[in-house]
């Protein structure tokens, strides 16, 4: 028996969490309402990622209609897949959600044209899909089938790649050379763990070892908690970061953990230590507004809007100065490498459109950026780049993404069998015994 077609009803927040969504839906069909269309039109100028996705949505839009009507039913692609259709508003339905819920707020009106897909459609199962979880609460008081955008999302992010695993079983021969801080040939070892670096906790004799497997060499080298820029590791995890932050033939790391683990000074530590091999150290993190004040809303220049969103890198930066106190030669050397924008710190929307050669760059609270804009910022890595993006999957301040469909979440289960990439999730942390406090009866 033939599954039942489905009609699915996109919401603004899916168009803008992912442009092409509309040709994720395999062999059901797809709409629209007309209002989207209107929020997207509101949305299109601007340099933010969200103003990207209404454009190429809307050039597709234009592409699939050519020469036909968008407000009848046409194939996706060819007629391999479902058809899609805008819906316009003005026809009467049984239930009205604008009367309902009091106003003609457009959630509402996009309630209503799927609402009006399922008087004309009573052999379909129509299901309105959105990121916003209150349009779906509403839909659903409306007897309305409605549901989370589900593309990219990741399944059971309790067991998310942490990248590093424990071992008890390795033999001497290879504990030795291990100690001796050289490599060790991985040779007849079979190795159980998920993805394609990895750090390993070796316990032998009432002693711990740390070591990375290195896929492209098949090699365990052992790892150190050494000083980097006057900044020493507190915990394994940390050695671990750094380790991989160090490492040449890594070129992109992810760090996740909650805040006061050390992400974001280990990251840029590592840049500092490593300045002689980039062009430059670019370091930026997404601009999240915070209490509803929009940045364009904010007093002054573009540098006085976005210096707020930009504290906390600025006050790793001073954090690092303070441990050169007593030698004032590194202090002018750091002012110089900031002055000369050798250390640059920026908003993301700022690289849009550059080619990023030579440079060591961290993304700092990757949490808050969708899937397709952690691919838009790896694509952008030209050669000898570096790319580092830290964050805490569980502190989100953007609307619409959560622990599953955040693009760090998105980026850790989807690289991490990539002989390039290394990644660790730091637990402990190291701020203050008050900031642990709050992490962990809070």
């Amino acid at each position: 028996m033939a599954a039942l077609r489905k009609i699915f009803v996109l919401d603004t927040s899916v168009i803008l969490y992912d442009h092409n969504a509309l040709n994720n839906f395999q062999e059901h069909d797809v709409a629209i309402p007309i209002q989207v269309l209107e929020e997207l039109d509101n949305m299109k100028g601007g340099n933010e990622t969200r103003n990207f996705e209404a454009r190429s949505f809307i050039r597709l839009i234009d592409e699939l209609s050519r020469k036909k009507l968008i407000n009848q039913w046409i194939y996706l692609n060819g007629q391999t897949k479902g058809k899609f259709r805008v819906i316009l508003s003005g026809r009467e339905q049984k239930v009205d959600a604008v009367e309902i819920f009091g106003n003609e707020k457009y959630d509402h009106q996009i309630i209503n044209a799927a609402l009006i897909l399922m008087a004309e459609n009573p052999d379909k199962k129509v299901v309105l899909v959105s990121k916003d979880i209150c349009l779906r609460l509403k839909a659903k008081a409306l007897n309305l089938l409605a549901e989370d955008y589900e593309t990219g999302k990741i399944k059971n992010v309790e067991e998310l790649y942490t990248g590093k695993t424990q071992r008890s079983d390795f033999p001497d021969a290879m504990i030795e050379q291990l100690k001796r801080k050289t490599p060790a040939a991985a040779d007849n070892m079979v190795l159980d763990h998920i993805g394609a670096n990895q750090f390993y906790v070796l316990r032998h004799n009432r002693k711990t070892l740390h070591a990375f497997y290195h896929k492209s060499t098949h090699t365990f080298t052992p790892v150190a908690a050494a000083t980097v820029f006057r900044i020493k590791p507190r915990n394994r995890e940390q050695a671990f970061a750094l380790h991989a932050l160090l490492d040449p033939a890594i070129r992109l790391v992810s760090i996740q953990g909650n805040a006061g683990t050390g992400k974001t000074l280990l990251a840029l530590a590592s840049a500092l230590e490593q300045r002689k091999n980039y062009r430059q150290i670019y370091i930026t993190r997404p601009v999240v507004p915070l209490s509803n004040k929009e940045i364009g809303f904010l007093p002054g220049d573009a540098k006085s809007k976005t210096d707020p969103f930009l504290a906390p890198i600025w006050d790793n930066i001073r954090f690092i100065k303070e441990q050169f106190a007593d030698d004032e030669k590194m202090l002018g050397k750091i002012d110089e490498l900031i002055t000369t924008e050798k250390i640059a710190v920026a908003p993301l929307a700022f690289i849009r459109g550059r080619t990023l050669t030579k440079i060591f760059f961290i993304v700092d609270e990757a949490q808050n950026l969708t899937p397709h804009e952690i691919k838009t910022i790896i694509s952008r890595a030209g050669e000898h780049t570096k790319i580092v993006f830290t964050g805490d999957i569980y502190q989100i301040d953007t609307p619409y993404l959560d622990a599953e469909s955040n693009g760090l979440s998105y980026l850790i289960e989807n690289v991490k069998d990539h002989p390039l990439y290394a990644h660790i999730t730091l637990q402990k942390g190291e701020r203050s015994e008050l900031a642990n406090l709050a992490n962990d009866l809070l």
